[in-house]
């Protein structure tokens, strides 16, 4: 470990006498660590800073997962500065896609209390994550910084445009809007929801497109879920505007995945989740009745 990353843990005035520093798996965005003192009291801890190519700010991060503590969803925010969050250790079961379509009417039921709860509890200025301005804050990031996808660029914003008008009008809660698997943790019976870097006001539809695309659900797992959250049987129409929200999902990952290959220093294959992310888009815009 760099001996700057551990000045700025051995900051945290708890955080003086560690025993073991251990990394966990999994974040392609930032440093994730489990910090144990030698009271043996272990602590989660995101080293991470504002990120304005991907619109990240961090006080919004903050301010999401303590609206999110409150509620009972999330992890205590412990202490938090411009380097680091430390958070509750929650010592539970990181789910995979299996679990997820497993336990997918208590996530519905989370996902609704995340949507309808958390407004009443976000102290301050809020955010909107407003996926169709994500896409084309990508695109002029990407143009000016000579991205080798150029040539496409023009071509994904304007299909962009055509699911944004197909997809009005919008209703609108306050979404996680990055419903990874391993953003899903059960201790016991109960769920957590980590990783608030991206929350905001948005429309259902893209946390739910999201919750999809990541894990892989079919057309029958798709219908559970919506009827799910919705508690009705699902029209043709709300069913057309799921899949421009699903697909903008897709499209919005691509192309985050296309910046990462510029700006990110982690240690993973971004160009491969490019390519995947980029054909998983193209197979389901295929598929829109536009």
């Amino acid at each position: 470990m760099k001996k700057s990353t551990l000045k700025i843990i051995k900051d945290v005035p708890f955080l003086k006498n560690i025993k073991k520093i251990s990394k966990v798996d999994g974040g392609i965005t930032n440093q994730n660590l489990m910090i144990t003192n030698f009271d043996y009291k272990n602590y989660f801890v995101r080293i991470c800073k504002n990120i304005p190519e991907h619109l990240i700010d961090r006080k919004n991060e903050i301010n999401s997962s303590i609206a999110a503590s409150h509620i009972k969803v999330s992890p205590k925010v412990l202490y938090s500065n411009n380097k680091l969050i430390v958070f509750e250790f929650i010592k539970g079961e990181t789910l995979n896609e299996k679990n997820v379509k497993k336990n997918i009417k208590q996530i519905i039921a989370l996902i609704k209390k995340v949507h309808n709860e958390i407004p009443n509890k976000i102290n301050g200025q809020s955010y909107i994550f407003w996926v169709f301005h994500v896409i084309r804050h990508y695109k002029n990031f990407l143009d000016k910084n000579n991205s080798k996808y150029k040539k496409i660029l023009n071509d994904l914003v304007n299909k962009s445009i055509k699911m944004e008008t197909l997809g009005s009008p919008y209703e609108i809660v306050y979404g996680h809007n990055d419903l990874l698997a391993a953003n899903f943790i059960k201790k016991n019976k109960k769920l957590f929801l980590v990783d608030w870097e991206y929350a905001g006001y948005n429309t259902p539809l893209f946390d739910l497109g999201g919750l999809s695309s990541n894990n892989n659900f079919n057309k029958r797992e798709e219908i559970l879920m919506l009827e799910n959250y919705f508690e009705c049987k699902i029209s043709n129409s709300l069913l057309n505007k799921y899949y421009c929200l699903k697909t903008a999902s897709l499209l919005r990952e691509t192309m985050w995945s296309m910046v990462a290959e510029i700006i990110s220093n982690i240690d993973f294959d971004y160009k491969s989740y490019t390519e995947q992310n980029l054909e998983n888009f193209k197979k389901s815009f295929q598929k829109l009745e536009l």
